[in-house]
């Protein structure tokens, strides 16, 4: 079980090959994360996923987290290390006091370098949110998601999943319902472990005080749909939103009504509020 925390608010907490982690809060970037992740319930290898919390300033820092490809050659493998990866050159940026994106992007590079370079085939995916006071801006390579909505449910900020998929719902050609039962859903065309990895950069979005942020891993998007998960975290205090998205994902992996989406995996996220007005 990996975890990486140096306990103090401005330092950086990072979690890795989590059995189990729950009633994980963190102060940053203004505002309070909690953080979820949980190995899938039918197998017995670690969690493939990692997640991380990067302050950079006191009404600023970065989430993240990373999906190690399942079936891959040391998938949990590439996610730690594209994490840490993330938080060496965010940490160095903020250091040189040079913008916070340059280190994000800088990471992501040098992740993919190093994935490739352990030979291996590993390959993870990625999600990034820069929070910079009241600004936010997701970076993304890959098919876990990140997403803010606001109190009454509108979707201000949303990933696209780097699939086939994920770009026929985008461009209208599949609806969601259909897309989570295709079985081209878990194809996934642009990974961190590729020599043709690409970045996609979005716009930045104002961030309101009662908006919720959400960074996760497609155990997440490929058990519950996308008006669930808004439904979900649009209102509540974070502790009520995390238990409520790990029990409606876990009830969905043990399988449940035929109509429903059902795929055992691993499962994290982090959600993100503001407490500073």
């Amino acid at each position: 079980m990996g975890v990486m925390d140096r306990s103090a608010q401005n330092e950086v907490h990072l979690f890795f090959e989590q059995e189990l982690l729950e009633d994980a809060d963190f102060e940053v970037a203004g505002g309070m994360v909690a953080l979820y992740s949980r190995r899938s319930p039918d197998k017995e290898t670690p969690n493939e996923d990692a997640v991380a919390i990067i302050p950079t300033g006191p009404d600023s820092g970065v989430l993240a987290v990373a999906d190690g490809l399942g079936g891959a050659p040391a998938g949990r493998q590439a996610s730690s290390l594209a994490i840490q990866c993330l938080v060496r050159t965010v940490e160095e940026a903020a250091r040189a006091d040079v913008p916070i994106r340059s280190g994000i992007l800088n990471g992501f590079e040098i992740a993919n370098e190093e994935v490739l370079a352990l030979a291996l085939g590993a390959a993870t995916t990625l999600t990034v949110v820069e929070v910079d006071d009241r600004l936010v801006r997701h970076y993304h390579v890959g098919d876990s998601f990140s997403l803010l909505t606001g109190q009454r449910g509108k979707v201000k900020m949303q990933s696209i999943p780097h699939s086939p998929v994920g770009y026929a719902v985008e461009a209208g050609l599949l609806d969601e319902t259909d897309a989570m039962h295709h079985e081209e859903r878990h194809v996934i065309s642009n990974v961190i472990g590729s020599t043709d990895m690409r970045i996609e950069v979005g716009s930045a979005v104002a961030l309101a005080p009662r908006d919720t942020l959400l960074l996760a891993s497609d155990g997440l998007s490929d058990n519950l749909h996308m008006p669930e998960i808004v439904e979900c975290i649009r209102k509540g205090s974070l502790s009520t939103i995390a238990e409520n998205l790990a029990t409606r994902a876990r009830e969905r992996m043990r399988g449940g009504e035929d109509d429903q989406p059902s795929k055992p995996d691993d499962l994290t996220f982090a959600v993100f509020r503001l407490t500073r007005k």
